[in-house]
Protein backbone atom coordinates (compact mmCIF):
# COMPACT_ATOMS: atom_id res chain seq x y z
CA UNK A 1 0.00 0.00 0.00
CA UNK A 2 1.56 3.13 -1.10
CA UNK A 3 0.55 6.73 1.73
CA UNK A 4 0.02 9.29 0.34
CA UNK A 5 1.87 12.71 1.88
CA UNK A 6 -1.11 15.70 2.27
CA UNK A 7 0.19 18.40 2.98
CA UNK A 8 -2.49 21.25 4.97
CA UNK A 9 -3.98 24.29 2.55
CA UNK A 10 -2.19 26.99 2.74
CA UNK A 11 -3.67 31.00 3.78
CA UNK A 12 -2.54 34.39 3.06
CA UNK A 13 -1.64 36.45 0.84
CA UNK A 14 0.51 36.23 -2.43
CA UNK A 15 3.20 38.85 -2.70
CA UNK A 16 0.94 40.69 -6.03
CA UNK A 17 -1.70 40.74 -4.09
CA UNK A 18 0.31 42.38 -1.48
CA UNK A 19 1.82 44.79 -3.58
CA UNK A 20 -1.55 45.85 -5.20
CA UNK A 21 -2.74 46.85 -1.64
CA UNK A 22 -0.17 48.20 -0.55
CA UNK A 23 -0.15 50.77 -4.06
CA UNK A 24 -4.00 51.39 -3.75
CA UNK A 25 -3.44 52.37 0.13
CA UNK A 26 -0.77 54.86 -1.25
CA UNK A 27 -3.02 56.16 -3.55
CA UNK A 28 -5.68 57.06 -1.15
CA UNK A 29 -3.62 58.74 1.20
CA UNK A 30 -1.53 60.96 -1.47
CA UNK A 31 -5.38 61.71 -1.97
CA UNK A 32 -6.02 62.45 1.70
CA UNK A 33 -3.01 63.90 2.77
CA UNK A 34 -3.87 67.65 1.75
CA UNK A 35 -7.08 67.90 4.04
CA UNK A 36 -5.20 65.98 6.64
CA UNK A 37 -2.41 68.87 6.98
CA UNK A 38 -5.56 71.69 7.28
CA UNK A 39 -7.24 69.80 9.82
CA UNK A 40 -4.11 69.10 12.31
CA UNK A 41 -3.12 72.92 11.51
CA UNK A 42 -6.87 73.74 13.12
CA UNK A 43 -6.48 71.47 16.03
CA UNK A 44 -3.31 73.44 17.16
CA UNK A 45 -4.81 76.74 16.74
CA UNK A 46 -7.72 74.78 18.79
CA UNK A 47 -5.49 73.44 21.47
CA UNK A 48 -3.43 76.66 21.71
CA UNK A 49 -6.85 79.11 22.09
CA UNK A 50 -7.22 76.48 25.20
CA UNK A 51 -4.11 76.30 26.66
CA UNK A 52 -3.77 80.02 26.92
CA UNK A 53 -7.38 80.24 28.68
CA UNK A 54 -5.90 77.52 30.69
CA UNK A 55 -3.54 79.47 31.94
CA UNK A 56 -5.55 82.93 32.27
CA UNK A 57 -8.02 80.96 34.84
CA UNK A 58 -5.13 79.48 36.42
CA UNK A 59 -3.53 82.56 36.96
CA UNK A 60 -7.01 84.22 37.81
CA UNK A 61 -7.79 81.28 40.46
CA UNK A 62 -4.48 81.15 41.82
CA UNK A 63 -4.36 85.05 42.80
CA UNK A 64 -7.70 84.96 44.38
CA UNK A 65 -6.81 82.20 46.37
CA UNK A 66 -3.94 83.65 47.23
CA UNK A 67 -4.87 86.96 47.74
CA UNK A 68 -2.27 88.14 45.72
CA UNK A 69 -0.93 88.99 42.40
CA UNK A 70 -0.15 86.75 40.08
CA UNK A 71 2.65 87.39 37.16
CA UNK A 72 2.28 85.97 33.31
CA UNK A 73 5.02 86.60 31.58
CA UNK A 74 5.56 85.82 27.94
CA UNK A 75 8.92 84.15 26.59
CA UNK A 76 11.51 86.38 24.63
CA UNK A 77 10.33 86.09 21.51
CA UNK A 78 6.35 86.61 22.42
CA UNK A 79 3.48 84.85 23.25
CA UNK A 80 3.99 81.92 20.55
CA UNK A 81 7.54 80.47 22.50
CA UNK A 82 5.48 80.10 25.51
CA UNK A 83 4.57 81.61 28.80
CA UNK A 84 5.48 81.30 32.27
CA UNK A 85 2.95 81.76 35.47
CA UNK A 86 4.58 82.99 38.61
CA UNK A 87 3.89 84.22 42.13
CA UNK A 88 5.68 85.95 44.80
CA UNK A 89 5.09 85.77 48.40
CA UNK A 90 7.82 86.73 50.67
CA UNK A 91 10.55 87.71 48.59
CA UNK A 92 10.25 83.81 47.40
CA UNK A 93 9.23 83.44 43.61
CA UNK A 94 6.83 80.10 42.91
CA UNK A 95 6.33 78.97 39.42
CA UNK A 96 2.80 77.79 38.86
CA UNK A 97 2.83 76.86 35.26
CA UNK A 98 5.09 76.81 32.16
CA UNK A 99 3.90 76.56 28.36
CA UNK A 100 6.64 75.21 25.84
CA UNK A 101 6.95 77.44 21.90
CA UNK A 102 4.15 76.62 20.06
CA UNK A 103 5.60 75.23 16.57
CA UNK A 104 4.40 76.82 12.93
CA UNK A 105 1.59 79.03 14.86
CA UNK A 106 1.41 82.80 15.31
CA UNK A 107 0.00 84.11 18.60
CA UNK A 108 -0.62 87.63 18.58
CA UNK A 109 -1.43 88.95 22.15
CA UNK A 110 -0.04 91.59 25.00
CA UNK A 111 2.67 93.56 24.77
CA UNK A 112 4.01 93.22 28.17
CA UNK A 113 2.85 90.96 31.21
CA UNK A 114 -0.08 90.27 32.83
CA UNK A 115 -0.78 90.55 36.13
CA UNK A 116 -4.37 89.08 38.29
CA UNK A 117 -4.42 90.93 41.19
CA UNK A 118 -5.93 89.21 44.53
CA UNK A 119 -9.49 90.42 43.71
CA UNK A 120 -9.22 88.63 40.35
CA UNK A 121 -9.30 90.94 38.25
CA UNK A 122 -6.14 92.15 35.69
CA UNK A 123 -4.22 94.87 36.40
CA UNK A 124 -3.82 96.05 32.94
CA UNK A 125 -5.50 99.30 31.53
CA UNK A 126 -7.38 97.20 28.62
CA UNK A 127 -8.43 93.67 28.92
CA UNK A 128 -6.12 91.71 26.60
CA UNK A 129 -6.99 89.55 23.34
CA UNK A 130 -4.91 87.11 22.13
CA UNK A 131 -5.28 86.12 18.41
CA UNK A 132 -3.91 82.59 17.32
CA UNK A 133 -3.30 81.71 14.03
CA UNK A 134 -2.37 78.81 12.32
CA UNK A 135 -2.97 78.57 8.26
CA UNK A 136 -6.68 79.23 7.25
CA UNK A 137 -7.64 78.65 10.64
CA UNK A 138 -7.81 81.39 13.08
CA UNK A 139 -9.18 81.86 16.79
CA UNK A 140 -9.46 84.72 19.40
CA UNK A 141 -9.45 84.50 23.28
CA UNK A 142 -10.62 87.73 25.01
CA UNK A 143 -10.07 88.21 28.97
CA UNK A 144 -13.69 90.26 30.03
CA UNK A 145 -12.98 93.27 32.64
CA UNK A 146 -14.19 90.68 34.98
CA UNK A 147 -10.79 88.60 34.46
CA UNK A 148 -12.34 85.50 32.77
CA UNK A 149 -10.99 84.82 29.08
CA UNK A 150 -13.40 83.10 26.47
CA UNK A 151 -12.43 81.72 23.19
CA UNK A 152 -14.36 82.49 19.77
CA UNK A 153 -13.54 81.31 16.45
CA UNK A 154 -12.45 84.04 13.96
CA UNK A 155 -10.17 87.14 14.37
CA UNK A 156 -10.21 89.62 17.15
CA UNK A 157 -11.36 92.45 15.09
Amino acid sequence: MKTRLTYPPTYGFTLIELMVTIAISAILLGLAAPSFSSFIRSQAVRTASSDITTMLVLARSEAIKRNNNVLITQASGGWQNGWTVTVTTGGNTETLGNQAAFSRLSIAGPGGDLIYGGDGRLSNATPPSFQITGGDSVRCVKVSLSGMPSSQTGSCG
